[in-house]
């Protein structure tokens, strides 16, 4: 099947994968990346190597009218990682699905791996779904694979089993009975939206305990959570911690040593093991 590409990076496995499974790319719209947070050089390379159009530009319904102008109407829009609403896909493509990186009808929004890791969730997923055109992630489900989270999960693991699982589904079930899914879908019903976390959401309250902190600094990883050291507000990677009885008010700076910061938690401690007083996203920027 002909098929055209809307996303990033993040799951451009799911590219891959429909490539390998037998599928032709005849078009990939991508969007400019900060290159730190957000990539686009893979799915942009194998555009290239492949030799189809590339489109950084947000893609309107002229764009598919287009593509159903230059192909007919026997192809799909395929959509994984892509931020904007899109509109209009019927009438150009046969088909318009999305992958998204939660267990629909929970997590609806924009990126759910932190709150699924900030709630302790047990089981995450993710999910093929009918491309609606109002209202993000609640198109009827084509396919959904489910998978048990640990206890120390972290961004990065589940970032992990999220772009596995979409190459699974785009390999198996969409590659090979896309046709018989869009017979018969299954409606989501009532599901959640999580919007887009805000800095009040990455920020460590060392009022807690050491687990709920730690299980913080897990949700966030690499984009960093925020933490208050005294008069400074610093930008955390890592950290560890241990429960340990004390008479130390939390928040207070209890031992350093070179980079490491050991802060008091309701019931123990918290140590920063890798941190900055400056954003991952501003590093590289300064004095410019």
């Amino acid at each position: 099947m002909k098929f055209a590409f809307a996303g990033i990076d993040f799951l451009g496995g799911v590219f891959e994968a429909l490539i390998g499974a037998g599928w032709t790319p005849i078009k990939l719209f991508t969007r400019p990346c900060d290159g730190l947070y957000d990539h686009n050089e893979a799915v942009v390379a194998s555009a290239r190597r492949h030799r189809i159009p590339i489109q950084l530009s947000r893609l309107k319904p002229e764009d598919l009218a287009a593509l159903a102008d230059a192909q007919g109407r026997d192809w799909a829009l395929v959509v994984a990682g892509y931020p904007w609403m899109i509109r209009g896909w019927r009438g150009s493509a046969a088909y318009g699905l999305n992958f998204h990186p939660s267990p629909l009808p929970m997590g609806r929004g924009p990126y759910p791996l932190f709150k699924a890791i900030s709630d302790a969730q047990s089981e995450w997923g993710v999910t093929a779904h009918v491309l609606a055109e109002e209202g993000f992630d609640t198109g009827d489900i084509l396919a959904q694979e489910r998978f048990p989270l640990g206890a120390l999960e972290s961004h990065e693991t589940l970032l992990a089993k999220c772009q596995m699982a979409a190459s699974r589904i785009a390999s198996g079930p969409i590659a090979r009975d896309l046709p018989a899914l869009w017979k018969a879908p299954v409606p989501q019903g009532t599901g959640s939206y999580w919007p887009r976390v805000t800095d009040a959401d990455r920020t460590l309250d060392f009022r807690s305990e050491v687990d709920a902190i730690l299980r913080r600094v897990r949700a966030f990883g690499t984009i960093e959570t925020i933490a208050r050291i005294g008069e400074s507000r610093v930008y955390v990677a890592a950290a560890e911690g241990w429960r340990e009885a004390h008479r130390h008010p939390p928040g207070t700076v209890v031992q350093r040593y070179r980079r490491h910061v050991v802060v008091a938690a309701r019931d123990g401690f918290i140590q920063l093991n890798r941190w900055s007083p400056v954003p991952a996203t501003e590093v590289g920027h300064l004095g410019r």
